[in-house]
């Protein structure tokens, strides 16, 4: 007796375990709620998602959705596009939303667009509900100095043929922001662009700025208009500026060139009172010559002696008449 109860509980053990693998592999809840949405899923199909490791709740039921849409959609085409790493349901729903909005989307390119890494459930929905995209302050400096500072609110709609491969918002902002500073730049006065602001969106609007990207403008509309500084002015006084420190360093050469050429000048006196000296010191020599050879006599010298007292003595009687004058002038 003890055998056959250790018989039967190792047949219940089995069986257990049996039914637990099953339905491991079988997902027959799953199976049964396509059976009751309509949908013709076999279960061996089931079997072998489970054995192509793929969730089978991740395509079934995005598959059960697309059937109660009315969508003509395989199991086929969601499981590739599982196994491809893109996302089943988001590709689902942003069909059954375009097929409401009565937009064209077929599944081929809703699954490339999804695979491209951009959110075609947001496409969709941008393209019935158009999105604003603000922009930044941007500057720009009218002809006469003045700096404008705009600001820009774009309204954009998805172009899901453009979505693959198209610019996104970042090129966008880009180019309308470089409208923006050619418009400013254009106009001679900023009080132009102060009176009519809508002149900036029409001309940004007219240079057909969503070529290759994602998106169509539908409208650039100026939020915002502000002044800035008189770039003109600070232009000119830096100009001021640095003319003025050129200036001064030419100054400067010129008066270093003044200082060497005076000292040059100072040089060139002690050398000639250096050639002076020693002239003169070459005159005792003539005299003693002239002695010794007898062109000169004694009483010659002697004259010639009184006559350098007599120069001494007028030189010294002027030097102390132009002293007394600069006194009494000073007085």
């Amino acid at each position: 007796m003890p055998l056959d109860l250790l018989f039967t509980g190792l047949i219940v053990v089995v069986v257990i375990i049996a039914l637990a693998i099953f339905f491991t592999l079988v997902p027959v809840a799953l199976w049964i709620s396509a059976l009751a949405a309509g949908v013709k899923v076999s279960i061996f199909t089931l079997i072998g998602m489970r054995l192509r490791r793929v969730i089978p709740a991740r395509v079934v039921n995005p598959l059960i959705k697309a059937h109660k849409a009315g969508l003509s959609v395989s199991i086929n085409q969601l499981e590739s596009h599982y196994l491809a790493g893109g996302n089943v349901d988001r590709v689902i729903n942003s069909l059954i939303a375009a097929h409401r909005a009565n937009i064209e989307l077929s599944f081929e390119r809703a699954a490339a667009i999804d695979l491209a890494g951009r959110d075609v459930l947001e496409a969709v929905q941008m393209s019935v509900n158009p999105k604003v995209i603000e922009t930044p302050f941007i500057a720009g400096m009218a002809m006469n100095g003045i700096e404008v500072k705009a600001r820009a609110r774009i309204t954009v709609r998805a172009n899901i043929d453009r979505l693959v491969g198209g610019a996104g918002e970042e090129t966008i902002i880009a180019r309308v922001g470089e409208g923006i500073v050619s418009t400013i730049g254009s106009s001679e006065h900023h009080k132009k662009v102060l009176e009519n602001p809508d002149l900036i969106s029409k001309t940004v609007l007219s240079k057909g700025l969503d070529s290759g990207t994602a998106f169509e403008i539908l409208s650039i509309d100026i939020a915002d208009v502000d002044i800035g500084k008189n770039i003109g002015a600070e232009l000119q006084t830096e100009q001021a500026e640095a003319d003025k420190n050129i200036a001064q360093a030419k100054a400067e050469e010129r008066r270093a060139m003044a200082v060497a050429t005076e000292q040059e000048m100072k040089a060139r006196i002690h050398e000639m009172r250096a050639k002076v000296v020693a002239a003169e010191a070459e005159v005792p020599m003539a005299m003693a010559e002239a002695f010794r050879e007898g062109n000169l006599g004694v009483m010659d010298y002697m004259n010639y002696r009184n006559l350098q007292a007599d120069t001494s003595m007028r030189d010294s009687i002027s030097k102390m008449g132009g002293q007394q004058k600069d006194q009494d002038d000073n007085k």
